[in-house]
């Protein structure tokens, strides 16, 4: 039979609420009664139950993580990231993916609010704020990660995507490229800020290029490598050819660099290409690729403390921004060299008197 509270409370001639104030780390229970009632959960190997704890404090110590695709190895960092600092605060992190889907995004919230998750850290597929209202209606604390959307104010976690954009192009341009094209997408905040970043970076060396050598592909027609690919395979058509490609992320990437090697092509000799995330893998690479390093590991380990910290708050406040510093990692793909770094500190918008973040 398993061991209760009331059994510890027996044991020790203590009330239950006594032992269930130590499980909750309240503040007005002594130092010595603390260490006999954790000593004898010890001795019984006495484990909480999670139903009976949510009726008590009214938390599950679950948080949710919506994600558009597992498979990319940006994501799953990220995940990683959040999962460690949680485990640390004796949350647990339930994770689903919307493959890219906006109603199956929207049924993955649904479950996610039916399991009453404390709060909710979502990179969302969607363009418009109707994903949110469910959200919202619920009181369910969450945190944008990676992706924001318009007409939302909302608290984020992610990099400066502009910034992001405007850095990979200026290195290609300082690298000697002169016809730079761009792989990107469509909608998403990330796309649509990246795409500006490389406009601005042209714009700014006095460069303007037709708009074929921007190829945007729609959210969900293809996987990434997929869509580096064909996209690829279109700029490859045109004349001149593009000696320079700054691409979304890195599977765009590699679906580019696949394309370019099949024709013959010598990377970067003929064309560079700079992707953005730098997955683990991108210095193994038959040709290595250079990326935008977007601290995925501080990506998650924000968003996770700032999820804690809404749950903590309990009432709502000024929404925060908390955008990671970025750093661009030079590989062979665009002619090696030393490491750029975009000095940029965690900026945080949040107005709050008090912290808003758990420690």
């Amino acid at each position: 039979m398993a061991i209760t509270m009331k059994d510890i409370a027996r044991d020790l001639g203590v009330s239950v609420v006594t032992v269930s104030k130590v499980l909750r780390n309240h503040s007005d229970i002594s130092s010595a009664t603390r260490k006999r009632v954790l000593q004898r959960m010890k001795d019984l190997n006495y484990q909480p139950n999670p139903a009976a704890r949510t009726l008590v404090t009214g938390r599950t110590n679950l948080i949710g993580l919506i994600v558009p695709d597992l498979v990319h190895p940006f994501f799953a960092e990220v995940a990683k990231g959040i999962s460690a600092k949680l485990r640390s605060h004796d949350y647990s992190l339930i994770i689903a993916s919307s493959e890219d889907d906006a109603n199956l995004e929207r049924r993955e919230i649904e479950q996610m609010l039916a399991r009453r998750v404390d709060a909710l850290i979502l990179a969302s597929t969607q363009s418009s704020p109707e994903a949110v209202r469910r959200i919202q209606e619920q009181k369910v604390p969450f945190v944008f990660l990676d992706r924001k959307i318009a007409e939302v104010e909302a608290n984020f976690v992610g990099i400066d995507d502009l910034a992001a954009g405007d850095l990979a192009t200026t290195h290609l341009l300082d690298v000697g490229c002169k016809t730079i094209a761009h792989i990107g997408g469509l909608e998403i905040s990330t796309a649509v800020d990246r795409h500006a970043g490389y406009s601005r970076a042209l714009a700014r060396r006095g460069l303007e290029l037709a708009p074929q050598y921007c190829i945007r592909f729609g959210r969900g027609d293809d996987s990434g490598d997929t869509a580096g690919y064909n996209g690829m395979k279109r700029l490859l058509e045109l004349s001149p050819r593009p000696d320079g490609v700054f691409c979304l992320n890195d599977p765009v990437a590699l679906g580019a660099m696949r394309a370019a090697l099949e024709v013959g092509l010598q990377i970067p000799r003929d064309v560079a290409i700079v992707g953005c995330g730098n997955v683990h893998y991108g210095d193994l690479l038959v040709v290595p690729l250079t990326s935008i390093d977007q601290d995925s590991a501080a990506l998650g380990a924000n968003a996770a403390k700032l999820a804690m910290g809404l749950i903590k708050r309990k009432t709502e406040g000024q929404p925060r921004s908390l955008l990671v510093g970025i750093q661009l990692i030079a590989r062979a793909s665009s002619q090696g060299g030393a490491a750029h770094t975009l000095k940029q500190s965690v900026r945080d918008d949040c107005s709050c008197t008090t912290s808003c973040l758990a420690d």
